[in-house]
């Protein structure tokens, strides 16, 4: 990680591919070290290993990314390298509050189930931690993702997850629905199945400020004047507790999905990612070997 900070203070900004061919060459890598796989044989072990230094130093804010594929130094960075670090490393990192509560002990034995005492984790526990923290730093990607896409190709999007959650009939019905310009504060209607038995409306904000109560209360007074009695409020940020809260007391069922929510349902159900690697997991057949 240090090697990669100081190469982006060399210049304003460097792509992915500048970064690789510098670390290459400041580590004296062959072309045969560049080229080896990891065991799923899908991506390099250089690369793989500068994409999650670039992903822990963006984490703790010591690099930002001005577009994607595109990286710079941030301030912080700059005067952690003017303080001549001998080493970069997650330890290190640790100190930042970006990083703080991303990768601890207490936080890996809470997801793992196991003693923070102890420590003890097994081959799966390895496993099942390395996979949270992937999916996370693509959450996270993904979120940033569609803060920077543009207001119709986000109108698109949440076509895109309703219909892969089975909302919203054919593509057709649900592309007229959503993206309509907002009529009375509702941004759209989708059928709640493919027969259309009900509806539900749509309000979508890609907001970078926090959603507070008074944007439901709008939200649900649009609804009673529909005579609706379910809806769907999207936003790529986040919601102050009254907005929860009112929204859980009134008598219609708004449903409040967050940007963290966004991004995980977009993850589940294969909206904007695309498979890299999976592994299968065996055990012994205990019924095949208990036969007389």
């Amino acid at each position: 990680m240090l090697p990669l900070l100081s190469d982006l203070a060399g210049a304003p900004e460097r792509t992915n591919q500048e970064t690789l061919d510098t670390l290459a060459a400041i580590s004296n890598l062959s072309d045969d070290e560049r080229s080896q796989l990891l065991p799923s044989g899908k991506q390099t072990v250089f690369r793989n290993r500068v994409a999650w230094a670039k992903s822990y130093l963006k984490r703790a804010g010591l690099i930002d990314s001005s577009q994607r594929g595109v990286y710079r130094i941030t301030d912080l960075g700059s005067q952690v390298l003017a303080s001549r670090p001998a080493r970069i490393d997650l330890k290190f990192l640790d100190s930042f509050p970006g990083s703080r509560g991303f990768r601890t002990p207490e936080r890996e034995s809470k997801e793992l189930q196991v003693p923070a005492s102890s420590y003890a984790m097994t081959p799966e526990d390895h496993i099942a931690l390395g996979y949270q923290q992937i999916r996370e730093a693509l959450a996270a990607d993904l979120l940033r993702s569609i803060k920077e896409c543009a207001p119709d190709f986000f109108e698109q999007l949440v076509v895109d997850l309703l219909l892969a959650m089975g909302y919203g009939g054919s593509r057709q019905d649900a592309g007229q629905a959503v993206g309509r310009g907002g009529d009375g504060g509702i941004d759209g209607i989708i059928k709640e199945d493919r027969l259309g038995l009900d509806a539900i409306y749509i309000q979508a904000k890609r907001w970078e400020g926090v959603v507070g109560r008074p944007e439901i209360q709008k939200f649900a007074g649009a609804l009673q004047g529909q005579r609706a009695r379910k809806g769907i409020f999207l936003t790529t940020s986040s919601y102050t507790k009254e907005a929860r809260e009112f929204a859980a007391s009134i008598d219609s069922k708004i449903i409040l999905i967050d940007g963290e929510a966004l991004s995980n349902l977009m993850i589940d159900h294969g909206v904007g990612v695309t498979d890299v690697a999976s592994y299968l997991v065996k055990r012994v057949d205990s019924d095949y070997f208990g036969q007389d």
